[in-house]
């Protein structure tokens, strides 16, 4: 078996443990009023900021009506929120480390959803501090529990052990072999489920999929996090093999260097088109004909050049074509950076020895 400790970067983006958790003295929030849900939010948002635990005090706490727009995109973009959580902002919280790696949010489909993300196959890290935040909650706060069923969500497919556990996977080589239809019927029977960038009901923009476990009564959490690493490493040998194929391909070839060219030179690039070409470059850095750029900064790029992150960073509303423009400059400015030798970036005066 693959070890997480080998790289596999290479295909593998990120982490990402979930769980979710109810009040037992409350509804669903989709029974909730507005009042009680601030309630209910007002009730999480102080068992995690003064509980006895040293990441209690390293929270922020949001209120999402509180955001614009694009703020609340952004967060979707960013894979911190779940779009459905966006939709109605009102009675809603989000819980949030300064360095992105833990969101929590509340009243969203349940009252709590912890959420882990690290970077690369990181599954026993994550869930470790999943489990310690979880932990903090539960020394506070009446879980909705039953022994025979375990923790009771509004959704049953989460009813168990309430926890969702996804690798965040770059699939270039299957999706241009047509290999994905039928991968996704056989993980389906394997209690897996493979998705979009977004989750249920997107599109794998940029060849970019997320694997997660569906199966969450009657098994355990660890047993959940060894089928997902199981069939993920299967995928792992799987997207190798079929790369190795496509890197003779002289079509294949050359579109990982047009890919290359118009990133370092286009003026204008749409979302649907750079997701692409960043996809095309990630996929040169893979079978090693392309040097000198790193999968961290082509990940980067993947969240910072969505709509919504665009016009987050820049801090004002854009249109279409004005996101197309700074997005081109963004991505030109990121790569031209690794391209070029550190004593040219600065003026043509070389490093001393």
């Amino acid at each position: 078996m693959m070890s997480e400790k080998k790289d596999i970067s290479d295909v593998v983006i990120s982490t990402r443990i979930r769980f979710a958790r109810n009040l037992r003295d409350y509804p669903f929030p989709c029974r909730l009023s507005e009042e009680k849900k601030c309630r209910v939010a007002a009730i999480v948002k102080e068992a995690a900021l003064k509980g006895n635990s040293e990441i209690s005090g390293k929270f922020r706490y949001i209120q999402m009506s509180e955001l614009t727009q694009e703020e609340a995109v952004s967060l979707v973009e960013r894979h911190l929120v779940s779009p459905e959580f966006i939709s109605d902002r009102q009675g809603r919280g989000l819980l949030l480390l300064d360095d992105e790696s833990v969101s929590i949010m509340i009243n969203e489909e349940d009252h709590i959803r912890i959420q882990v993300i690290r970077p690369n196959m990181d599954l026993d890290g994550a869930y470790e501090i999943a489990d310690k935040i979880d932990t903090l909650f539960d020394e506070q706060l009446n879980f909705a529990f039953n022994d025979k069923l375990g923790y009771l969500t509004q959704c049953p497919t989460n009813i168990g052990t309430g926890m969702r556990a996804s690798l965040m996977l770059h699939l270039p080589a299957l999706k241009e072999s047509g290999a994905m239809s039928k991968i996704s019927a056989s993980l389906s029977k394997l209690g897996l489920v493979i998705r979009g960038m977004y989750g249920e009901g997107t599109d794998p923009k940029g060849s970019v999929y997320q694997l997660s476990n569906q199966v969450t009564l009657g098994i355990s959490e660890k047993e959940a996090i060894s089928n997902l690493r199981d069939i993920a490493n299967q995928l792992i040998a799987q997207e190798r093999s079929a790369r190795e194929a496509l890197s003779q391909n002289i079509t294949v070839l050359d579109s990982i260097y047009r890919s290359f060219g118009i990133l370092q030179y286009a003026k204008l690039l749409s979302n649907d088109e750079c997701m692409k070409l960043l996809s095309n470059l990630r996929f040169g850095v893979e079978i090693g004909i392309l040097e000198n750029i790193d999968f961290d900064t082509i990940n980067h790029l993947m969240i910072e050049v969505q709509p919504a992150t665009l016009m987050k960073n820049i801090g004002k509303k854009l249109t279409p074509q004005e996101r197309d423009q700074i997005r081109a400059e963004v991505v030109r400015t990121a790569i031209m950076r690794k391209q070029i030798p550190a004593h040219r970036r600065l003026g043509g005066v070389p490093p001393q020895s």
